[in-house]
């Protein structure tokens, strides 16, 4: 058996499908350890995994960037700041994943690790000077791999259809790929700074190169893109949002059925005014329709200023997808992929009024796919988001979509899928030595290397070379 190490953020679209294929994985004997933010520690554990905190990361940092980024999604004025955020978290975090990760290895020995996409230390660096092969799990739904097919990163648009659109998505990815040229820069400084060889490509570009890339849609889904490497895997969606023996609330299950379900949702980590929250609670009360609005565990209700709540709406601050998609009619939603793949994986429409991240992304596919309906942010209003939910409920071509990709999604294995990749990635690597420090110690109850006796604690040596 293997052993499997996932380096993750501590965001839930990022850590809840690695959760769940962390369980494949262990239901096939492997072992799994976690190395992501302390925060995550207790969930993690009570999982039955060994989680290894950030320890010169500062989590607390990482998360003010990313809420600031989302905070700043609609402000057109704010690239120049945004991409200041973006290369801090990115590459100003790197060193600090590496020295943590150089005592993670010699106490948990991984044959494999599971990196999230967006932390670059293992990417760029780890698995080279430790030698280990690293896996991608993407934590979202559009491959964004760069070709003539894929997303352009920091845009969004439809889908190119015919020769001019085509010629027009190659312009606006070259001017993209002049505009991140410092972050190359910098992302090859930090490999010349290790001894390791040039990428001569991005970053995102270089994940590809990776021995395997997960992502948790289906070709279906991302418009069946043809240019992508042979590392890349579509293993469908990933679902994991609470421990399985956890029971749904009791209003949950108590809830009549004698109207549709609407469910209305900013995400879990929505930090910018909750206008979709707004304009659906006031457009929704003249519906006949019970409406679940939830405003994420990191925000009160009645700090929002949603108002009066209508009679026919209840706000909570979360509710487990697994307890409630199979009760729900249509989705009301930001987009973030974690959403939309549950939504879409219960065989239900979703109205999507995107506004940072991967929410575009999602918002198009969606649109494409027949499955729902996109609202730009400007239109997100209380009279339109009323319409597109009615749309959705007569309309019911727009459930024949869903359901559709929903039986897509279900043959492609999800977390089983994945993992069986993944243990095959391990059986290739075969018998290689794990590291070449032999006078190793447990760790401590908080994860710290135990030096050995009468040494210092040991760090994990590089090789100086890249593979």
């Amino acid at each position: 058996m293997a052993k499997f190490l996932f380096t993750v953020w501590p965001f839930p679209g990022h850590i809840h499908p690695n959760t769940a294929i962390a369980h494949a994985l262990a239901e096939r004997g492997h072992e799994i350890a976690f190395y992501t933010g302390g925060s995550l520690r207790p969930s993690l554990e009570a999982e039955g995994f060994r989680c290894f905190p950030f320890r010169r990361l500062d989590e607390v940092r990482v998360k003010e960037i990313v809420l600031a980024l989302d905070a700043m999604s609609l402000q057109k004025w704010s690239a120049r700041r945004k991409k200041a955020l973006l290369r801090e978290w990115l590459l100003g975090t790197v060193e600090a994943q590496l020295e943590d990760l150089a005592e993670v290895a010699p106490v948990w020995r991984p044959d494999v690790l599971v990196c999230d996409p967006a932390m670059w230390g293992p990417v760029l660096v780890f698995r080279e000077t430790a030698n280990i092969p690293l896996a991608i799990m993407s934590c979202i739904a559009a491959c964004v791999l760069p070709g003539p097919e894929g997303p352009i990163v920091g845009l969004s648009l439809p889908r190119a259809r015919g020769p001019i659109s085509r010629f027009g998505r190659r312009v606006l990815s070259s001017v993209a790929s002049i505009v991140a040229a410092d972050v190359r820069r910098a992302a090859e400084e930090l490999r010349a700074h290790h001894h390791l060889a040039p990428i001569r490509t991005s970053v995102t570009a270089f994940t590809g190169q990776m021995p395997l890339y997960l992502v948790p849609s289906t070709p279906a889904y991302d418009r069946d893109r043809r240019d992508l490497p042979p590392s890349v895997h579509y293993v469908g969606p990933c679902p994991w949002d609470k421990p399985g023996d956890a029971p749904p609330a009791p209003w949950l299950t108590e809830l009549p059925r004698d109207r549709p379900v609407v469910y209305v949702t900013e995400g879990t980590m929505h930090s910018k005014p909750p206008l979709l929250l707004r304009a659906a609670l006031k457009g929704l009360a003249s519906l006949p329709v019970r409406v679940i609005a939830t405003t994420g565990r990191h925000r009160d209700p009645e700090d929002l200023g949603l108002g009066v709540i209508p009679a026919n709406a209840r706000v909570e601050r979360w509710v487990p997808h697994s307890d409630l998609l199979s009760r729900t009619d249509v989705v009301v939603t930001t987009g973030g992929t974690g959403t939309v793949l549950a939504t879409l994986a219960a065989g239900v429409p979703l109205v999507v009024a995107p506004t940072a991240w991967d929410q575009p992304e999602n918002a198009w596919r969606v649109t494409e796919a027949g499955a729902g309906i996109r609202l730009a942010p400007g239109q997100c209003t209380p009279d339109r988001v009323r319409a597109a939910v009615d749309r959705l409920l007569s309309d019911r071509s727009f459930q024949r979509n869903a359901q559709r990709l929903a039986t897509d999604f279900a043959r492609y294995g999800g977390a089983a899928q994945a993992a069986d990749l993944l243990a095959n990635l391990a059986t290739q690597r075969g018998e290689v030595s794990r590291h070449e420090s032999t006078a190793l110690a447990p760790a401590d109850s908080d994860g710290r290397l135990q030096p050995p006796a009468g040494g210092t604690t040991p760090i994990l040596r590089t090789q100086g070379s890249s593979r």
